[in-house]
């Protein structure tokens, strides 16, 4: 997944690739030809942006449908991918993240013939998510060859990044390699993101949002963000016209959302990158979920589009994790636990009549936070200052 694709992941990539070029690096990227949510979407088969040579390739996505289909298209990706990779010329390194998973077989094997060193970005855990959903049996034989993989590719890459310090704990249970490890969270699209004040805001305006106090979730529906909870709490506030609850993406998660018959919820697909900034600043706050078993297997990118755009959060899901650490130490949100639909009712409801000054001043003190420390200029120069430097492999 790459851009245009709307897919996180892609966006990363792209950010992280176009700082290489502006360093003065070559970078091509190998990534399927359709769209990660949307198949029928297709893009052109090669094109240069922001100075990257991008190829994609084609029979990689039929969608998200049955395991064997995305097997085979996981696959032929691998297949092609490898190919591609043989042929180029002058190859010093290869970066790899674990969406899709199998994608670190294609780094694996052009480290073996090719001898570029290896960059492990690891972006989620499997097959640690697959066991954590229920998906596949602990000590399964998928999921001890899927460890098996894990490793060798720890133990050969030069770098592996992660994106927080429980992912780290994951991965250094997996193999120690603390020695070449860095804990780089992700940035907001800052270069697309902008707050954009609700009186400004043309997406509120088309989707007769004025008046009202809107709770946005933006981007996955995975199992992996469980929203059941948040749901029922809204089916529970539909005697109150200011509130609407809008679900804007896709993914497997999406059919939950548009089952719910409650007025008070909507459902919108994926928004155009180049409409984000609207899209996101038309919410008064931002949902973000995890679920409780997914501590350090994924990484809830959403908070840092809410906070670029200046809105709080409502965090649905444990603590300690991540998130819940950025909401102790800094007043950006609330949180509410999975599965508690009485608090999450009561947040809610309060949420109707809090003052717009508290809303503001907590957005306010998350747009600081990621035009500071989490900023895009500075954490995706820490990454590319990692994926450039020439360490020595290990393994």
């Amino acid at each position: 997944m790459y851009v245009p694709d709307p897919a996180s992941v892609g966006q990363h990539l792209a950010d992280a690739a176009a700082e290489l070029v502006r360093r003065g690096h070559r970078v091509l990227v190998l990534t399927s030809d359709r769209g990660y949510d949307d198949p029928s979407v297709r893009y052109e088969g090669r094109e240069v942006i922001d100075g990257v040579e991008v190829r994609r390739l084609p029979l990689c996505s039929f969608g998200k449908g049955l395991i064997a289909v995305r097997l085979l298209a996981a696959l032929s990706f691998v297949t092609q991918a490898i190919v591609q990779g043989l042929l180029v010329r002058g190859l010093d390194a290869v970066v790899v993240s674990t969406s899709p998973p199998m994608a670190s077989i294609v780094a694996l094997v052009l480290s073996y013939l090719r001898g570029p060193s290896l960059k492990f970005w690891v972006m989620d855990l499997n097959p640690d998510q697959l066991v954590a959903l229920g998906k596949l049996a602990p000590g399964s034989l998928p999921v001890r060859v899927f460890d098996a993989l894990n490793r060798r590719v720890l133990a050969r890459a030069a770098d592996v990044i992660v994106l927080d310090r429980f992912m780290a704990q994951r991965v250094l249970r997996k193999l120690d390699v603390r020695d070449k490890l860095s804990v780089i969270p992700p940035w907001p699209l800052s270069d697309r993101l902008e707050p954009v004040s609700h009186a400004a805001n043309p997406f509120r305006r088309a989707h007769a949002l004025e008046d009202k106090r809107v709770v946005m979730y933006s981007g996955n529906h995975s199992p992996s963000n469980p929203l059941t909870t948040i749901l029922r709490a809204a089916e529970r506030l539909a005697d109150d016209p200011r509130m609407v609850f809008l679900f804007v993406g896709g993914g497997t998660g999406k059919g939950e959302v548009e089952a719910c018959a409650s007025p008070n919820v909507r459902s919108l697909p994926y928004q155009p990158l180049d409409q984000l900034r609207y899209s996101l600043s038309a919410a008064d706050v931002h949902l973000v979920t995890m679920g409780n078993d997914l501590v350090g297997i994924v990484h809830p990118c959403k908070i840092y589009g809410a906070l670029a755009v200046a809105r709080p959060i409502v965090f649905l899901g444990p603590e300690p994790c991540h998130v819940a650490d950025i909401l102790a130490e800094h007043q950006i949100g609330w949180r509410v636990a999975q599965g508690d639909v009485d608090g999450a009712e009561r947040l809610l409801r309060g949420l109707a009549s809090v003052d717009d000054a508290e809303i503001a001043s907590r957005g306010e003190h998350g747009r600081r936070l990621v035009t500071g420390a989490l900023s895009k200029s500075v954490l995706c120069g820490r990454l590319a200052d990692v994926l450039e430097r020439r360490d020595a492999r290990a393994g």
